[in-house]
């Protein structure tokens, strides 16, 4: 019995093609300003209610408050389309400005897969300062969000991956996150001390911030109050929507993205009407309920990741997001291999100022570190195979062709011994890759086993320059007063938690 043979599915032709017109997105707008106005944000913060309230929003007994569009629009036409992420030498700086975009680590995972052992644990700060340090090694790495979190330091964890991040690279760190309203004047105080004070802060600010609201259409109260406490401070921030299809928002991609634009927009308004002029950015990402087990699925074919930094743009601010390496996988494999190669092209063609976020499996919440250098080493080669070809007429090479002419070979020529060796190749096909592999290789096994026995040799030669660039990498510290003033502060902050409890 035979199979009829399915249609033909075409592709699009031409890179980089948005997936909606300016139309659409135009509508997309009008539908979130519509559920500003009609449906509301919860707004669970008092001091944010009554910045709201102050320039015309309504705010319920629910305490949801209905914003209008022209408050809306007028608050978002204040915040500035570009602006900079400071390192901490100016060569580190990132220009967020549309001409360029830079790779992210993704945070904040629960789990590391131990480099040594290969051991699936919780994670700790220790791990955040040594994958800091790989991180300020890594050049497709722009700046370092934290890719786990410090587990061993409970409440104020945040605070801790701040001072790991700050203490280990030269790279802008996204520091400022969620954490007890008391505590975000630590964050302030760690940006001002590395920044060299608060004039500086406020001209190159060395940490970012990102809040995350609530799916559908809430934000949380510190989120907020830390949100203001940054901005008025100077620190860029982000807003960053999570909404899953089937559970937290409408079970059409277009219907989770007007919930999470709604959600992401009503936090920068809110910003933006109490510090005009505050640097934001938006963000949000889309997942699916799976409808087999509840479960939650970030592996979407579909346009949404797009569509957020077309939105971003049309609301006139950077965008984070546009491709990304995570995975559902639950470990290294054909499933990762495939959204790494997938996230490696989308993330420069997209057109999102910061993206990328790698070296995360299952869901975003597992931290493999050999993942993090195959992850950059695909964002090299695809950098590569997308950008803009350099064209010398040398280097069509017609006087070897010539020289050589039919059924000869090139391998004697000047020209191969010169050029051959312009060839960037894959960590694991270099003759030290291959080395390196090897060499983990027959140490695991003469271990009995570990994190490299039997590994592919990609696989292998990744983790052992993990280890490599871990046991040898030491980026310039800080200065021995400015790393002794962040220690008191972190500390206090400490203190300060334990009077919380």
């Amino acid at each position: 019995m035979s199979s009829p043979t399915p249609d033909i599915v075409s592709f699009p032709a031409r890179p980089g093609q948005d997936p909606l017109s300016e139309a659409q997105i135009a509508r997309l707008r009008e539908g979130t300003l519509t559920v500003l106005e009609e449906v509301g944000v919860h707004v669970p913060s008092a001091r944010a209610r009554e910045i709201l309230a102050g320039y015309g929003a309504r705010v319920g007994d629910d305490d949801v408050v209905r914003i209008p569009p022209d408050v809306v629009t007028d608050a978002m036409a204040s915040a500035p389309r570009s602006f900079v992420l400071a390192g901490r030498e100016e060569r580190l700086d990132l220009v967020l400005d549309g001409s360029r975009c830079y790779l992210c680590t993704e945070g904040v995972g629960t789990k590391v897969a131990d480099p040594d052992t290969g051991e699936v644990r919780s994670s700790r700060k220790a791990d955040v300062e040594l994958m800091a340090r790989v991180c300020d090694a890594l050049p497709p790495l722009a700046f370092f969000w934290p890719p786990v979190s410090a587990q061993d330091h409970g409440r104020t964890a945040p605070l801790h991956e701040c001072h790991a991040g700050l203490s280990n690279t030269r790279k802008h760190v996204r520091g400022a996150t969620t954490v007890y309203p008391q505590l975000a004047k630590y964050v302030v105080d760690m940006a001002t001390v590395v920044a060299g004070g608060d004039a500086e802060r406020r001209r190159r600010p060395p940490i970012c911030g990102n809040v995350c609201t609530i799916s559908p259409l809430a934000h949380d109260a510190h989120g907020l109050e830390c949100a203001l406490a940054y901005a008025e401070a100077g620190i860029p921030l982000s807003f960053m929507a999570m909404p899953t299809m089937g559970s937290t928002a409408p079970a059409t991609e277009l219907g989770a993205i007007v919930v999470a634009d709604a959600e992401v927009v009503s936090g920068m308004t809110l910003v933006q009407l109490a510090v005009p002029g505050a640097a934001v950015f938006h963000s949000f990402f889309v997942s699916l309920m799976d409808p087999l087990t509840g479960g939650y699925l970030c592996e979407l074919a579909s346009p949404s990741e797009r569509i957020a930094v077309q939105l971003a743009h049309a609301w006139g601010v950077p965008s984070l997001g546009g491709g990304s390496f995570s995975s559902d996988a639950p470990g290294p494999g054909w499933q990762s291999g495939v959204k790494t190669g997938i996230g490696a092209v989308t993330v420069p063609l997209y057109g999102a100022e910061i993206c990328g976020s790698i070296g995360l499996e299952a869901g975003s919440t597992v931290l493999h570190p050999d993942k993090v250098i195959r992850d950059c080493e695909a964002m090299r080669h695809a950098a590569a195979m997308v950008g803009v070809a350099a064209f010398r007429e040398e280097d069509l090479a017609l006087d070897v062709i010539r020289e050589v002419g039919p059924r000869g070979h090139f391998m004697g020529q000047k020209h191969t011994r010169t050029h051959l060796r312009d060839h960037r190749l894959p960590l694991w096909l270099t003759r030290v890759g291959r080395e390196a592999a090897e060499e983990a290789r027959r140490a695991e096994e003469a271990r009995g086993g570990g994190a490299a026995a039997g590994l592919e040799p990609a696989r292998a030669a990744a983790l052992a320059e993990f280890r490599r660039l871990a046991r040898e990498h030491r980026p310039e510290p800080l200065g021995s007063d400015v790393q002794a003033e962040l220690d008191a502060i972190v500390a206090a902050a400490d203190r300060e938690a334990e009077r919380l409890a």
